[in-house]
């Protein structure tokens, strides 16, 4: 898959190589935002797995990154979302660069085993 020259410029080495499927999609469909494609399309396009692009699309469906209806799928028309989630990624790339991605694992383990006063009160107002 191809992309754009800003991009390119703008991006490392190995961000080019670590590009997560999510951004493969959201690449592809910002794009090509004047079009809706059906998932095997997008993982076609995008080099996504065809049995994993379901759960991709519904994770970004859920940050409301993407749209669909029926079996289409497109970008989101938020510009605002869009960018947000762009600069977070760019954010988070430049982190883990200079320092090291984060290892989920090392958190889990310094966890604390109650949870925060604040999610308590939450359940409790449900």
């Amino acid at each position: 898959m191809s992309i754009d020259i800003g991009t390119f410029e703008e991006k490392t080495e190995r961000e080019l190589a670590d590009m997560t499927n999510a951004e493969r999609v959201l690449r592809f469909l910002a794009h090509n935002d004047d079009r809706a494609f059906k998932p095997a399309e997008i993982a076609s396009q995008t080099d996504v797995n065809r049995n994993s692009i379901g759960n991709v699309l519904s994770r970004l469906e859920d940050r409301n990154l993407v749209r669909h209806k029926g079996p289409y799928w497109a970008i989101t028309d938020e510009e605002t979302r869009l960018a947000s989630f762009s600069a977070y990624f760019r954010t988070t790339s430049a982190l883990n660069e200079r320092l090291g991605e984060e290892d989920p694992e090392e958190w889990a383990a310094h966890a604390p085993d109650e949870p925060h006063p604040n999610a308590e009160r939450e359940d409790e107002r449900e």
